[in-house]
């Protein structure tokens, strides 16, 4: 198959127009246990992708580190720190600031809430939506949860052993799935009861 982002074939770049498109292009991992360098401070992890792509000064990456810190509602003085200081959501708040950095058009999510306790997902869904209304950025959301499928996409692809089996709009394909494995898929979220407190 293709990848084509603004008309251009990501398949066919090469050398330097390939680097460039990596600007453009971000990803916050699954696990922020895994994902992030325990050696290195969180500053310096936050800093990586300027020292790769920008000719800055130093004080132009505190700056800019210090901004993007902020915005993802992570404490400053936590970026003298070590990833294994930290808890889950803030480290995935460290990747969300790390693949921001460079100011991307898009961020590739590839089950970026499953490690988390259901209450930091909640939190860290609420900051990719206030993200992307603040900044116009567009995510390709890779997820088995459909709760969160429905809470943060606005269009929905639905891929069955790597090929595409139905796509559309939110509200319309949970509402009137076309496929079966849409609709068995639908069928397995579940349902909240409210528990009925037994007579003595």
């Amino acid at each position: 198959g293709r990848v084509v982002i603004d008309g251009i074939d990501a398949t066919a770049l090469r050398g330097e127009a390939q680097r460039q498109l990596r600007r453009k292009i971000q990803f916050v991992y699954q696990n922020p246990f895994a994902s992030l360098d325990p050696r290195q401070t969180l500053f310096a992890i936050i800093e990586e992708p300027l020292r790769n792509f920008e000719k800055l000064s130093s004080d132009e990456r505190r700056q800019r580190v210090a901004a993007v810190a902020q915005r993802v509602a992570l404490p400053l003085e936590l970026l003298t720190r070590k990833p294994r200081e930290l808890s889950g959501g803030q480290r995935q708040r460290v990747a969300i600031a790390r693949a921001l950095i460079l100011q991307p058009a898009i961020l590739v999510l590839d089950e970026a809430t499953s490690a988390l306790d259901v209450t930091v997902q909640a939190q860290i869904l609420q900051l990719l939506q206030q993200l992307q209304r603040e900044l116009g950025l567009t995510y390709l959301f890779i997820t088995h949860d459909l709760a969160t499928v429905r809470r943060i996409a606005h269009s929905v692809t639905v891929l069955r052993a790597g090929e595409v089996v139905e796509q559309g709009d939110t509200v319309t394909l949970f509402n009137a799935p076309q496929h079966p494995y849409t609709r068995s898929l639908i069928d397995a979220i579940p349902a909240f009861r409210p528990l009925i407190k037994e007579s003595a």
